[in-house]
């Protein structure tokens, strides 16, 4: 997309949900520029004039006037205006509704509840161990949908032959990161477990996309340091 000016995302590196953007911006071959916000930013002035909900990930389009938030509104809006040859998405009926319903488990069944367990596991001031198994089961279980899906289908992503938008959005939340609650179950427990989707998640982290926004991202957390 010689002609474009580039896309703005605004967003930090230890956060999932801007990497979620970055990666179908990055997959799609768009020109952009990330904007680093400080967690502590999120809630005042400038930023509330972009996102009124005080959260990561915004984007600002110059090639449209568009200004978004929300991850899941995000993806659609690129999807819907730069994916015109369909690269990561289906046009037609029944895999365009089937990959909502994937993106849709990924903003309310994945995302938020892998986001407690490392809060309540990290930062909360209070150590309450039900919480955290409650919020590690749901882990385990969101894993056995995915699990589900790919070994009933037998198909290698989640909608149809080909990898989409909805693949690539669970990305994030499944970094094995050190020090993380979730990093001996992503390690040890999935490919043991649910074998097909961790073969699934491997192929994901292969894409050349994929390795570029994770990449783009590892620079940026080393230059914010």
């Amino acid at each position: 997309m010689p002609d474009m000016k580039p896309i703005t995302l605004w967003g930090h590196p230890f956060a999932p949900n801007p990497l979620k953007v970055a990666i179908i911006l990055c997959e799609l071959d768009i020109p952009h520029e990330i904007k680093i916000v400080a967690f502590e930013d999120v809630k005042q002035e400038p930023f509330l004039k972009l996102n009124p909900n005080g959260r990561m990930p915004a984007i600002e389009d110059p090639n449209t006037g568009i200004v978004l938030w929300e991850s899941g509104a995000i993806i659609e809006y690129l999807i819907e205006t730069y994916d015109t040859e369909n690269k990561l998405s289906y046009a037609d009926s029944p895999e365009k509704w089937a990959q909502s319903s994937w993106k849709h488990l990924q903003m309310s069944g994945q995302g938020p509840y892998y986001g407690q367990l490392v809060w309540f596991s990290n930062f909360h001031q209070e150590k309450l161990p039900s919480v955290i198994s409650r919020y590690e089961k749901e882990l385990d279980r969101v894993v056995s949908v995915l699990e589900l899906q790919l070994t009933r289908t037998g198909k290698p992503y989640l909608v149809g032959d080909k990898c989409t938008y909805a693949d690539l959005m669970f990305i994030p939340w499944h970094r094995a990161i050190p020090g993380q609650p979730t990093h001996d179950f992503f390690t040890k427990t999935w490919p043991e477990k649910y074998p097909v989707s961790y073969e699934w998640n491997q192929r994901l982290l292969a894409r050349d996309g994929a390795k570029k926004a994770l990449a783009d991202g590892q620079k940026l957390m080393q230059r914010s340091h």
